[in-house]
């Protein structure tokens, strides 16, 4: 199992940067709704943040428009959000255990993602469950 096995009490790392959803919006060239249906879909993250606990993006999350895959959600995020959610996980729980240093990566899941580490991140992940 894995040692962040749903500690609430686990501390993650804080995002370098957080986007509002209308900056996500402006930053992809979208509208705001087809941002709340990536999210919907689990093609992005996004959870309350800030004093007003406005749903916030965390910036790695992203990758930029000079980057091959870009601009967008990272393009392995889906699938590992999607694997979270079926081990019972909420957005907060996902956004914990992406941004937390996982013994088996060496490096917290998303850093692992933005390597493109993909199966090593969700072979982890699956471990979630059980």
């Amino acid at each position: 199992m894995s040692a962040y096995a749903r500690d609430v009490t686990a501390v993650p790392a804080e995002p370098s940067g957080w986007l509002s959803v209308p900056e996500v919006a402006d930053l992809l060239g979208l509208r705001q709704r087809e941002v709340r249906a990536m999210l919907r879909d689990k093609k992005l993250l996004a959870v309350p943040h800030g004093p007003n606990r406005a749903l916030s993006v965390p910036a790695e999350l992203l990758v930029p428009a000079d980057h091959p895959d870009g601009p967008g959600p990272l393009p392995n995020l889906r699938g590992t959000l999607m694997l979270l959610a079926d081990s019972g996980y909420d957005d907060d729980e996902a956004f914990r255990w992406l941004f937390t240093v996982e013994d088996e990566l060496g490096s917290t899941p998303v850093a692992a993602l933005r390597e493109r580490r993909t199966h090593a991140v969700r072979r982890v992940a699956q471990t979630l469950a059980f």
